[in-house]
């Protein structure tokens, strides 16, 4: 039986011309596939394959490189719009009519747009570590943020300052973390992120940053179920942004998970996956 530190990319070929690197993993009669976008810098092999297994139990769970990341083809571009349409070309190039999307940071404003621009498309949604485009006070990182996990060469004690909080627990289970993501999987790696990638990521987050509070007015085209969670001291995207959704959001839960940072749906993974699946009906 497959899991997610075995299972081998596939790729296909989409009607933009881009060739997507994905994985997936599982299956579920009836129950729509979970896509899942994945954080700034992020490729397939940053996901942490204990969530990946747990949500997999019943339910097909599809990861993937957008457009110019990771082992997929073209060139990123630098707006969350375009992601977002790179996304709906990949999920129409599997032929899925119906899915469920879990977002995590930029991933979640991905989803945001998939499922503003492609309502059909989408039957529930996942926003973890999540913002709204045009609150104030998220036109880019904090420096330290930035400095972390955004240079040329993102180091594993930037990662854990961002994703972990600094506290025993926290970064005990950050080492557990790290040595998923990186020492499970032991051949079939992706292709690391580009500097280009990184760039282009950096300005799309600063773009949705922009502080206009009429397009909070944007969220109310959401009409589909919405999970809405983050940890309790995320630096990169702090909570409050999942309360200011929360309350902007027609049909929405909540849930700020203790003892956490930019990464609580990997440090609790299992918390988080058992709450997914509730969620999803599962």
């Amino acid at each position: 039986m497959s899991t997610y530190s075995t299972v081998e990319t596939q790729t296909v070929r989409a009607d933009n011309g881009v060739d997507y690197a994905y994985r997936s993993l599982g299956s579920g009669a009836g129950a729509p596939p979970l896509v899942l976008l994945q954080h700034f810098r992020g490729n397939l092999d940053n996901w942490d394959p204990a969530l990946i297994d747990a949500l997999a139990h019943g339910r097909r769970v599809i990861t993937f490189d957008n457009t110019g990341v990771g082992a997929t083809s073209g060139r990123t571009p630098n707006t969350v719009a375009a992601m977002a349409g790179d996304a709906i070309e990949f999920i129409d190039a599997l032929g899925l009519d119906k899915v469920d999307l879990l977002g995590f940071s930029l991933g979640s404003f991905v989803a945001q747009e998939i499922a503003l621009h492609r309502p059909d498309l989408v039957n529930r949604i996942v926003l973890a570590s999540a913002a709204p485009r045009g609150a104030a006070g998220i036109h880019g990182w904090r420096r330290d943020v930035i400095e972390g996990v955004g240079g040329r060469e993102p180091s594993p004690e930037g990662y854990l300052h961002a994703f972990v909080p600094a506290t025993p627990e926290g970064l005990a289970a950050g080492q557990a973390l790290l040595g998923r993501i990186y020492g499970e999987r032991t051949e079939g790696h992706d292709d690391p992120t580009t500097w280009q990638t990184r760039q282009a990521q950096y300005d799309a987050v600063i773009e949705w940053g922009i502080p206009n509070h009429a397009l909070l007015e944007r969220l109310q085209g959401i009409a589909q179920p919405v999970f809405v969670a983050n940890g309790d001291s995320d630096p990169m995207i702090p909570p409050r942004y999942s309360y200011l959704l929360a309350g902007l959001l027609p049909d929405v839960q909540i849930k700020i998970y203790p003892d956490a940072a930019h990464g609580f749906l990997f440090q609790h993974h299992k918390e988080f996956a058992a709450d997914v699946n509730k969620f999803l009906g599962k």
